[in-house]
């Protein structure tokens, strides 16, 4: 499982050119779900992503999570994390989890960020979105679980 993780000042989908999802300051999390992924990587990549202290604190540095500032999370789900391009230029997608399994693992990963204690919003799963991110600093985390 792989996220990539922003800290913006806002960020929203819109799906056919309506409005899906937006949250103000916080995190926009574009989420790829792995075949061999399960739901204890979903786990313990939201509580990850909680505590990930990107914000900065009085003294300037980067000391505080999205849970210690109040901050929200856009959780987006995006197959293309998973690609491999070792083998030429056009990438393979043979290691992402297919939409049957890929599905209830993004939505235990929101779950669990949920229960962290932050409010999140979501994408609409295996949607053509337009993602917006107003990327703050920019700030931008690769995480694995």
């Amino acid at each position: 499982m792989r996220a990539v993780v922003q800290r913006v000042r806002a960020a929203r989908v819109l799906v056919d050119g309506r409005p899906a999802a937006a949250v103000g300051e916080g995190l926009c999390v574009l989420l790829g779900v792995a075949a061999e992924d399960r739901e204890g990587e979903a786990r313990t990549l939201a509580r990850r992503v909680a505590r990930l202290r990107v914000f900065e604190n009085e003294a300037g540095k980067l000391d505080r999570s999205v849970l210690d500032i109040g901050g929200s999370v856009l959780c987006v789900s995006q197959f293309t994390l998973i690609a491999d391009t070792s083998r030429g230029n056009r990438p393979s997608f043979s290691a992402a989890a297919e939409a049957e399994v890929a599905e209830p693992l993004y939505e235990a990963f929101c779950a669990a960020l949920r229960a962290e204690g932050a409010p999140v919003e979501t994408g609409v799963f295996g949607a053509r979105m337009l993602v917006e991110i107003e990327n703050d600093g920019p700030v931008t985390i690769l995480l694995e679980a």
